[in-house]
């Protein structure tokens, strides 16, 4: 089986609990029948939710010393919010999984392949 990136991605404005964390609490209990769902059926291989974008640290090491920068390397219009890997038998099937993923978390998700060894 392949597995495939799911990732979760909200626009540059969108931070639609910040003034009432608790509305999120709806979200969180759909994705989490939406983790429980791909355990149940063996698709699961891992996922994680990501702190807001203000908490990101951009390591350059491409010169001579690292350079740290507090915050994304350059603005985007999306940040990534969560993820997760799993395992399908085509596209197809990480499609289907991505479409109930999104309704879950109710944000866009994307989906890409890892690389064969």
């Amino acid at each position: 089986m392949t597995q495939y990136l799911l990732s979760v991605h909200h626009g540059a404005d969108e931070d639609p609990y910040a003034e009432d964390p608790e509305a999120a609490r709806p979200v969180f209990e759909a994705v989490d029948r939406f983790n429980q769902r791909l355990r149940a059926e063996g698709a699961w291989v891992f996922a994680g939710g990501l702190e807001p974008i203000d908490t990101t640290t951009t390591v350059d090491a491409t010169g001579g010393e690292p350079v740290l920068t507090d915050g994304p390397f350059a603005e985007a219009k999306e940040w990534l919010g969560g993820f997760w890997v799993i395992e399908a038998p085509d596209l197809d099937a990480a499609l289907r999984w991505a479409a109930e993923g999104s309704r879950a978390c109710q944000g866009r998700v994307q989906v890409r392949p890892f690389q064969s060894a």
